[in-house]
């Protein structure tokens, strides 16, 4: 993934959007643009044969009076909109996306984030964490990230926990969470409430191996690759729309351990790309499936 600067430029936009796919979208979105005194910096698009949506993702540079360009650049847009029934996002290049985390006891995605933001390289901002278990507090305090440790022994807690999880959505303006190997089961109320806005990562096996070690499973079995799946949270476990997988080869010299370390490699990269791509805005849903612009 590029070197994102964390810092906003006023000039730098980015345009998401889609509907129901016909002719003429381009021509009046690029019209409403100069319109507004804009320069068309990076354009990508894509009409679904699916579903039959259209599709589009530009960056768009204010060339003319920056400071009002958003309010113009809304007005031109507004009957573009309501003609082709757009479904529509304007935002700031490089904003940082508000994210709450959730872990447990695994702490290489919690660390691989927490980094990649300090470095620049993601555009994020973490005003806190939340966990079952203390694991990852020295991490979170190595960051000064605030953390926030909740046990769960039990349903009550579970809910307490979730109700913890919507409260500081709503109180510190949470824009994305991120299941950093957070490993409860989300309830479906929490997964309505989280819709669009969640991101969960897991080890992706072929064949699959369900409960305790699924990489001593895997290494019993030989396994040839190893991989992982970052996807939206959905009331279905595990079956939210994927946002982005990848796979490393191994054969029967690897041990468990080395199938583990692979492992957690994998999840740091795919999630961290998953979580960068939300947070650019180049993640549009496309019924159960997603359109990356990369």
């Amino acid at each position: 993934m590029n070197t994102i600067a964390t810092t906003t430029d006023d000039t730098q936009w980015v345009l998401t959007l889609s509907c129901i796919d016909g002719p003429g979208i381009v021509h009046a979105i690029s019209g409403a643009i100069v319109a507004a005194g804009g320069n068309i910096a990076e354009s990508q698009q894509f009409a679904s044969a699916d579903t039959g949506r259209f599709f589009m993702r530009l960056q768009v540079e204010a060339v003319a009076q920056p400071d009002t360009f958003q309010a113009r650049f809304e007005g031109a847009l507004a009957p573009v909109t309501e003609r082709y029934h757009m479904t529509w996002r304007l935002d700031r290049v490089g904003r940082p996306v508000r994210t709450l985390l959730l872990a447990s006891t695994a702490t290489h995605c919690v660390n691989d984030l927490l980094y990649r933001r300090r470095g620049g390289q993601l555009p994020i901002e973490v005003p806190l964490i939340l966990s079952n278990h203390e694991t990852v507090r020295d991490i979170a305090e190595f960051y000064d990230v605030p953390f926030e440790h909740r046990a769960i022994a039990n349903p009550d807690d579970r809910a307490a926990f979730e109700a913890r999880v919507l409260e500081a959505v709503e109180e510190l303006d949470i824009e994305l969470v991120v299941l950093a190997r957070y490993m409860q089961i989300l309830s479906p109320e929490l997964c309505a409430a989280l819709e669009g806005r969640a991101i969960n990562i897991h080890h992706s096996f072929l064949p699959g191996f369900k409960g305790a070690n699924p990489y001593k499973q895997a290494h019993q079995r030989g396994v040839k690759l190893i991989g992982a799946t970052a996807h939206f949270v959905t009331t279905d476990l595990d079956e939210g729309p994927i946002i982005e997988q990848d796979v490393t080869r191994v054969d029967h010299s690897y041990t468990p351990r080395e199938l583990v370390q692979l492992g957690q490699d994998e999840e740091a990269r795919v999630l961290r790309r998953a979580v960068g791509w939300f947070a650019e805005n180049r993640i549009l849903a496309d019924g159960d499936r997603t359109i990356i612009f990369r």
